[in-house]
């Protein structure tokens, strides 16, 4: 099986499935020097464990890391960094029933049509477990940028089924608001718009109840990015964020800046001005007064936030029956044991985080790589 790697001067590469013995991701290109300890990795992977509220699988996982190699004294050493996170809570007889029939929505079908054989426990590897490690990485890009450049990643949840927040500037937004609500409690549905976040409780934890799913919306906005990174034709920045973005499981739509929303705008609408103000050292600094483009153009970064959003699918896994064939070609029903979120978007958010702060890393690497003589 092929394709389990992604990145190239800052690669990583997964195994694991959802019910096997854990997941493990190699990290290389990981500058030497980088302080990282095992406390760094639990707090998005606690952000992205199962179980931390109500509206979502309560799978019990620890998701405890363990770091083994790449780091001596708590700081990496430039070799390859290698983690692993333990599976814990497996309920594989959830899914004796379906070994033999193809779940709707599922990859059952298309891995049997590829390999002629499978994983039916939850999913094997094409299960979002998979997901944990990558979060594992995400925060050694999340620390690499944010010391190189001051760069920062944030995601949040915008829509939940018909119910949108009402966010201004995505670029304003913070952790704090993503993860905690004014009176000091978690924000378990990770939208900051605190009136939409209640009634988009509501909304989950009715499907949670009608043995049902519903799908959403995230933005995920990238900030202090310097304008410079990423290539003019195949290895765009923006490919390589859609490309991250789409190999997460459940992701159908990727979008950055205006989106789709450019198709009914003229040219003079949708184009950015470019202006200039200020910096602290008096030198001018070149940005654009609005940011439609997304803090992209020609796929190389402009300094301005990158603004992206993703469309995600409603949870496939279902306890309601649905119709189905099994390997035979044969009708059958098929209902889904096990645990599962109502929707995926509140645990989702650490992952699409991960996901494109390995592409910045990856890029301000490859960068540094050609480029020595001047910063970006």
């Amino acid at each position: 099986m092929s394709g389990n790697s992604f990145g190239q001067a800052f690669r990583i590469t997964t195994a694991g499935e959802s019910h096997g013995p854990g997941n493990v991701v190699i990290i290389d290109g990981v500058p030497s020097g980088l302080p990282l300890s095992v406390e760094d990795l639990r707090i998005d992977l606690q952000r992205r464990k199962p179980g931390q509220s109500k509206i979502v699988t309560q799978r019990k996982e620890d998701d405890e890391p363990e770091i083994l190699s790449g780091v001596f004294e708590g700081r990496t050493t430039g070799t390859s960094l290698a983690i692993l996170i333990r599976n814990q809570d497996q309920r594989s007889k959830d899914y004796g029933n379906i070994k033999d029939l193809y779940r709707p929505g599922h990859a059952d079908y298309s891995f049997d049509a590829k390999y002629g054989f499978r994983d039916y426990r939850g999913g094997g590897r094409s299960s979002a477990r998979e997901t944990t490690v990558r979060v594992a990485a995400g925060v050694v890009a999340k620390k690499l940028i944010q010391q190189a450049f001051g760069g920062q990643v944030v995601g949040y949840v915008s829509q939940v089924g018909d119910i949108r927040a009402e966010i201004a500037d995505p670029a304003s937004v913070t952790l704090q608001q993503v993860e905690t609500l004014p009176d000091g409690e978690p924000n378990i549905v990770r939208c900051p718009d605190y009136a939409a976040a209640a009634k988009m409780i509501e909304l989950i934890d009715a499907c949670r109840m009608a043995q049902d799913s519903i799908g959403g919306a995230a933005h995920i906005v990238a900030t202090g990015v310097p304008a410079g990174l990423g290539e003019p034709v195949f290895d765009k920045i923006k490919a390589d964020l859609a490309k991250a973005l789409f190999s997460l499981p459940a992701v159908l739509g990727v979008e950055y800046g205006i989106g789709f929303g450019c198709v009914t705008m003229r040219g003079s609408e949708h184009n950015d001005p470019f202006t200039s103000q200020s910096k602290a050292d008096g030198s001018k600094q070149i940005v654009t007064r609005s940011n439609r483009h997304g803090g992209m153009l020609g796929g190389i970064t402009t300094g301005m936030p990158i603004v992206l959003r993703t469309a995600v699918k409603p949870t496939s896994s279902l306890p309601l029956p649905q119709e189905t064939v099994d390997r035979t070609g044969e009708p059958a029903t098929v209902s889904t044991k096990g645990r599962h979120d109502p929707c995926l978007l509140p645990r989702f958010i650490p992952m699409a985080e991960a996901m494109v702060a390995i592409v910045i890393a990856d890029h301000w690497l490859r960068w540094k790589g050609q480029y020595t003589s001047t910063e970006p």
